[in-house]
C-alpha cells in the first residue's frame, strides 16, 4: 500500500458533530486508488470509530487534532479485528492516556483483550454508550459483511450508522457526503473482490439495521451517504440475495415445503460463536 510520502488526511463534518477523516492510498493491482475513513463523534467523551491502518496513523492523528486535542479522545471503537479497523489501536491509546478500546464481546474475548495495550470496553448487542449529550448503540453483526466478531454502531442523535465495510466504494473518496447512488459503485467494487461472507442470517442483520432508520451512512471506504438508510439497506439485502454463491446452485425445494429455513437469530449466532 502506497500512501505517498506524507498523505494528507481530509476532514469533513458529515452530520452535526460527526467528522469524516479520509485518507487516499494507492493499493495497486485490481484495486488501484482506494481510501480509508475514520469517524470522530465529538462530545464530552469523544469517540473515534476505526483506527485506520498503522502506517496512516501520523496523518490521521494530525487530522483529528484539527477538530479536538488528541489527548481528549476517550473511546477508540471499531467493527472487527482487521488492520484498517484497529491496526493503529495502540498508537491511539498511547496518544490519548484516557482512551479505552471499544468493541463487541467476541472481539474483546478472542483478540483485543490480548492485542490492546489497555483493557477493552466490550459492548453487548443493543448496549448503549453515553458520550455526554450523545450516545452510540452497538449492534452485533457476526459475519456481516465479514468477521466472526463484527458489529456496528448507531449514533442516536443524528441517526448516523457507523456502517464499517458496508457499501465499500473504491477510488480516492473525494466526495465526503452524497445523496447520490452508492449501491451501484459499491456493488461494482464487490464484483471482482467479494468481501461478504454471505452468512445465512445476512438479510436478517441488514433488516435489523434498517429498522433503526439511519439518516446517514458513515462508510469506511468511499463517500458517506445521506437519505433513507432503511431503503438502501434493504436494497443491499436484495442485491446480496441475488448474487450470493448459493443463489446460483441452490437445490429446488421439495413439494409442499417453502425451501427455506428460518435464519438463526443474530444473538443466537453470537452466543454460539462465543461458546465454541
Amino acid at each position: 500500500m502506497s500512501t505517498a510520502a506524507h498523505p494528507r488526511t481530509r476532514v469533513d463534518e458529515i452530520a452535526a458533530g460527526i467528522y469524516r477523516l479520509n485518507t487516499p492510498v494507492e493499493i495497486g493491482g485490481p484495486v488501484g486508488h482506494f481510501n480509508f475513513n475514520q469517524y470522530l463523534v465529538a462530545d464530552d467523551a469523544p469517540l473515534l470509530f476505526h483506527t485506520g491502518p498503522r502506517r496512516l496513523f501520523p496523518s490521521v492523528r494530525e487530522a483529528l487534532a484539527r477538530v479536538i486535542p488528541v489527548e481528549r479522545l476517550r473511546y477508540v471503537a471499531f467493527s472487527h479485528t482487521e488492520a484498517d479497523e484497529c491496526g493503529a489501536l495502540n498508537d491511539w491509546l498511547a496518544a490519548a492516556p484516557r482512551a479505552e478500546p471499544v468493541c463487541g464481546q467476541v472481539a474483546a474475548i478472542v483478540s483485543i483483550g490480548d492485542l490492546a495495550d489497555r483493557p477493552p470496553r466490550p459492548l453487548a448487542d443493543g448496549e448503549s454508550l453515553t458520550l455526554g449529550t450523545r450516545s452510540v448503540r452497538w449492534y452485533d453483526t457476526p459475519h456481516v459483511p465479514h468477521g466472526w466478531d463484527a458489529g456496528l454502531m448507531l449514533e442516536t442523535t443524528t441517526a448516523t450508522l457507523l456502517c464499517g465495510d458496508l457499501f465499500t466504494q473504491g477510488g480516492k473518496g473525494d466526495v465526503p457526503l452524497t445523496q447520490g447512488d452508492i449501491l451501484g459503485p459499491s456493488e461494482a467494487f464487490r464484483a471482482p473482490l467479494d468481501y461478504f461472507a454471505h452468512a445465512p442470517h445476512t438479510a436478517q442483520v441488514l433488516e435489523r439495521l434498517a429498522q433503526a432508520r439511519p439518516a446517514t451512512l458513515a462508510c469506511m471506504h468511499g463517500s458517506a451517504w445521506q437519505g433513507d438508510g432503511a431503503a438502501l439497506l434493504r436494497a443491499l439485502a436484495l442485491r446480496l440475495a441475488a448474487t450470493a454463491p448459493e443463489a446460483h446452485h441452490a437445490p429446488q425445494p421439495k413439494a409442499g415445503t417453502s425451501g427455506t429455513a428460518a435464519p438463526a437469530p443474530v444473538a443466537g449466532a453470537l452466543t454460539g460463536a462465543a461458546a465454541a
